[in-house]
């Protein structure tokens, strides 16, 4: 039996894996091949496994110094085997390189590796973030290393490079960055790895000429657990009663949609899953966890029923625990999405395809032999299971007219009144012999999907040396056919133009010929970190220090560099537009005006036109910007505004099947904010933001800024500890970090300021209810109470005024340390007035313990009225 990932290896290893254990060791170069194969083989024999002969067969061509092409199915080791080509390139001396498609894989390989080799030799970076960059060992993203590689070319201090996921090598945006450092790092060894590579014989022949090294392939090796499959054409909630009862658990339910995947998960409920004694042994493992949103609740629910629902929507430690209870074998099914392909480690038996169409953001079509491989080889278990098991379901309607003639029997009167169903309009149709023709069919060979970009340009000719031989071989010297080269050649003309236009590239005559140079000093990480952060810094100056809205509008302009959270954007502006048909009713437009109309209805764009006219200026000067988008949005500004918690931005946009893509994206608006203002443009109100913006993100789910601060400050040893655990720990107490706690207590204060200038006394009332429920008791200040006070306020004036004025910290006055009150702050918000005499305000008592439980700023209003 063979282990295939580098982390439980670890784990199951009494010592970490050191050059100093090679017998005779004394510095790089100094030992022989053998006796690096011979310690690594004995490793990884002390942690009770053996290398399958395949795994064996890589370990001895990558520590004789050949490439690797390794495509062989899930589940046969390939994680072991890049381990023992780690290995073998430290004791030769040199800097190996780790990559892959997406940064929670990056990160998870980086943890794995430090627990393997020690976090002293271990680096990562991922664009974001960099921790100990200059290690002997680095994991990145493929666009880390490609961009390296444009940059240096041949002189690229990297002896290795271990691609995983290879086969994104033919995805049409981000290939490029898989082919790049094949075509511009001849000294290099590569090893290259997926499941689903299809045929690579052209790709091993070039990369044999290019590194002038030796080039295995280890191909068609059959799996250590083999798959039996099936074409199930009962109803799918009776192929999962007969999987369990025959079984065949966990069993992975596979949907090409997230709102599918949930509601297939609820559809069991109904359903005796797990036996009594399985969902008391999961109530006890999960007792301690947080379900602090609605869709956590949703799944604490199914989980006790032995269900689990997994995909890129939900929360980060809710994924993580679904993941962590499928280890430990107590979820008997399991509904998600097919991101389950993408390196995810959900051990589970049987893979069931619901379908075999996916929307490919384009169009509805059947799946791809290499989509297909991808998912069903995640099925069998090696170590657990003898045999995986893949299914896959007919369309509904093929099988409710096989239920129908069923029932029928041989009735002829009876079966020709059948009344057969149709498939739904639109449908793309599959069947038993298209299932048939997927499981035959090997993956597609791999197509090329080279760019050329300004940004790949810049790196080029900042690289120096003979500028033009680089760039051509870029051009003429990839895996394009010839009519695709000469249209990169076309491309990589116009955007030198483009550059020497700008003036940022010249070309100078000298007595050799013609140099070409930049005329502009790049940033270290150029094309490295978000792209558009030097125009987001030259955009604030745009921004008046002393406006109101000062410390949102540089919000604004963060926000506008950051990649779109579309779920968020589609809801903002299905609600945008609610309320515009709304407005146009009420005014008395027609139909056919409202429809027009409505097409210029979109989410709200702060500083549109004046973001994208500057834009357009920096472009003029820095034509690279152009290979990327500039998107104004508001979510973060929008979350603020509304004075609204996470919970409550989910509730109102009903984002409840997307809340972690909405906190990736709130996470990565903190760090973007954190990265890219300069001290001297933070205001006050800005720092306020950030640090709101920061514990918000904390306090729903921490993993996603511990994981990022523990990067900067790494403890391979703590998080090892911590992720042995079930449930992560809780987030620190919100009252701690004053300055962010301070904005909730505002925000709280505002909102009721908000609804008071709405006159929305029934949602006032009901805020104190809620608080009071949290508090405990009955709310000191009621409805009728606040019914009574705003009608002696509009009695005296005409309005209260919501802007950036009236909700700044100048209006709220706080004792932190009110005599004969422990644990409480007493507050005063000023109600802004349009005479701005500034004689009302809302006085309220915060409670510190209340707050402290339940990681928001708790308040209980004690009155309304004149100072």
């Amino acid at each position: 039996m063979s282990d295939a990932s580098p982390s439980s290896s670890a784990r199951q290893s009494p010592r970490r894996l050191r050059l100093e254990d090679i017998p005779g060791w004394a510095g790089p170069g100094s030992v022989t091949e053998d006796a690096v194969y011979d310690t690594f083989v004995a490793w990884v024999e002390e942690s009770g496994i053996r290398l399958y002969p395949a795994q064996d067969e890589s370990v001895i061509e990558v520590v004789g110094g050949a490439n690797l092409i390794l495509s062989t199915p899930t589940g046969t080791g390939k994680s072991l085997v890049a381990v023992g080509a780690h290995f073998a390139a430290l004791a030769r001396g040199e800097r190996t390189y780790y990559t892959a498609p997406i940064k929670a894989l990056v990160s998870e390989k980086f943890f794995a590796l430090a627990d393997i080799f020690g976090a002293e030799n271990v680096g990562m970076t991922t664009g974001d973030s960099a921790v100990n960059p200059d290690a002997p060992i680095v994991c990145a993203t493929a666009e880390i290393l490609a961009n390296l590689a444009l940059r240096h070319g041949d002189e690229t201090p990297v002896g290795q490079v271990v691609m995983d996921e290879f086969h994104f090598y033919s995805d049409p945006d981000r290939g490029w960055a898989w082919q790049v450092p094949l075509l511009t790092l001849p000294h290099t060894q590569f090893v290259l790895m997926s499941a689903t590579l299809g045929d690579v014989t052209a790709l091993a022949d070039d990369l044999e000429r290019r590194t002038g090294r030796a080039t295995a392939t280890v191909t068609g090796v059959e799996r250590p657990v083999p798959l039996h499959y099936y074409y199930e054409v009962t109803p799918v909630h009776e192929t999962i009663e007969d999987l369990l009862s025959t079984g065949q658990a966990p069993v992975y339910v596979v949907h090409f949609s997230q709102l599918a995947a949930l509601e297939r998960a609820q559809s069991l409920s109904s359903a005796k899953i797990a036996t009594r004694e399985q969902r008391d042994a999961i109530a006890a493992l999960i007792g301690e966890f947080r379900f602090t949103t609605s869709f956590g609740k949703t799944l604490s629910r199914l989980l006790r029923q032995g269900i689990g629902v997994h995909h890129a929507g939900m929360l980060p430690k809710y994924r993580r625990l679904v993941e962590q209870l499928a280890q430990r074998g107590m979820l008997r099914v399991i509904c998600g999405t097919d991101t389950l392909g993408v390196g995810i480690n959900v051990p589970i038996r049987t893979v069931l395809l619901t379908a075999l169409t996916k929307f490919d953001g384009t169009r509805m079509r059947q799946l791809n032999a290499r989509e297909f491989h991808q998912i069903a080889g995640r099925a069998g278990r090696a170590g657990y299971d003898t045999a995986g098991t893949v299914a896959a379901q007919a369309p509904e309607h093929e099988s409710e007219n096989l239920k129908a003639l069923e029932k029928a029997g041989d009735d002829p009167k009876k079966r020709r009144k059948i009344v057969r169903k149709k498939a739904p309009e639109g449908f793309v149709s599959w069947g038993e012999p298209s299932f048939r023709r997927l499981i035959e069919a090997e993956p597609e060979t791999l197509t090329s999907s080279m760019q050329i970009t300004s940004a790949m340009l810049i790196n080029v000719i900042g690289r120096g040396g003979d500028v033009y031989g680089h760039v051509r071989a870029l051009v003429f010297d990839n895996h394009e056919p010839w009519k695709r080269q000469l249209a990169l050649a076309r491309r990589a003309i116009e955007l030198y133009r483009s550059l020497l236009t700008a003036g940022v590239v010249e070309a100078v005559r000298t007595a050799d010929g013609v140099e070409i140079r930049l005329t502009v000093d790049l940033q270290p990480n150029f094309a490295l970190n978000q792209p558009l952060s030097p125009f987001a810094l030259a955009a604030f100056e745009l921004f008046d220090r002393e406006s109101p809205s000062y410390a949102l509008d540089i919000v604004s302009v963060v926000e506008a560099t950051l990649d779109d959270p579309r779920p968020v954007l589609s809801a903002q502006q299905f609600q945008a537009r609610g309320e515009a048909v709304a407005a146009m009713k009420a005014d008395g437009l027609e139909y056919e005006e409202r429809m027009e109309a409505l097409e210029e209805v979109t989410h709200p764009k702060p500083h549109d036109v004046l973001l994208h006219e500057a834009f357009a200026t920096y472009a003029s000067s820095q034509p690279w910007v152009a290979d990327f988008a500039l998107s104004p949005k508001s979510v973060v500004r929008d979350l603020y505004e509304r004075a609204m918690t996470f919970g409550e931005f989910i509730a109102f946009y009903k984002l409840a099947r997307s809340e972690g893509v909405v906190l990736r994206y709130l996470s990565d608006a903190y760090r973007a904010l954190n990265q890219t203002v300069p001290l001297e443009a933070r205001t006050e109100d800005l720092r306020d933001i950030v640090e709101w913006l920061g514990e918000l993100v904390r306090q729903v789910d921490s993993s996603l800024l511990d994981e990022w601060e523990e990067l900067v400050h790494p403890d391979a040893a703590k998080h090892a500890a911590e992720s042995a655990e079930l449930a992560p720990p809780a987030p620190r107490n919100v009252t701690t970090n004053r300055r962010a706690f301070f904005v909730l207590v505002r925000n709280e204060l505002f909102r009721r300021i908000q609804l008071a200038a709405l006159d929305r006394v029934p949602d006032l009332g009901a805020l104190e209810v809620e608080a009071a429920a949290l508090a405990g008791g009955a709310p000191p200040f009621t409805e009728a109470q606040w019914d009574a006070a705003l009608e002696a306020y509009y009695a005296e004036h005409d309005e209260i005024l919501t802007d950036a004025s009236a909700r700044s910290a100048q209006m709220i006055l706080v004792d932190d340390k009110p005599e004969g009150a422990d644990g409480i702050w007493r507050v005063r918000q000023i109600i802004a007035d349009p005479e701005g005499d500034y004689d009302w305000g809302i006085t309220a008592d915060v409670l510190l313990e209340d707050s402290a439980r339940e990681g928001v700023a708790v308040i209980r209003v004690t009155g309304v009225g004149r100072f």
